[in-house]
């Protein structure tokens, strides 16, 4: 699935959430790196969110939090064609459904000169 998102900034949790070392081990070990502690927020429009409810539904990558702390569903991600990474599911989350949110190595509003409003494009 390829689908376009507008940029947006998030309520600025996810880098408490991937700063905890249970979630940094489990996504270096399942995705090779280590998550920037925040994740880049992408709207998509509601034509959408069927296909995303089912693939999350499915989705069987699954990391179990320690206590106090939510499940996170992931699966792998690419953003404007160039950066790997992931779209992770929070089973905890305060986003609307249309909210994707994508996790990489760096920091990609910075890597990728990225503001509010830009239109980026997610395959996973």
């Amino acid at each position: 699935m390829k689908i376009d998102g507008e940029v947006t900034t998030g309520l600025g949790k996810a880098a408490y959430f991937l700063s905890q070392e249970f979630y940094t081990k489990e996504f270096q070990k399942n995705l090779g790196f280590v998550p920037y502690p925040g994740t880049l927020n992408v709207i998509v429009g509601d034509d959408h969110l069927d296909e995303i409810n089912r693939i999350k539904d499915e989705c069987e990558n699954l990391i179990k939090p320690d206590e106090g702390f939510g499940a996170v569903k992931y699966i792998k991600a690419k953003l404007n064609d160039k950066v790997d990474g992931a779209i992770v599911f929070p089973a905890k989350t305060t986003h609307e459904e249309n909210y994707l949110e994508f996790i990489a190595e760096d920091k990609l509003r910075d890597k990728l000169n990225i503001v509010d409003d830009d239109v980026v494009t997610l395959e996973f």
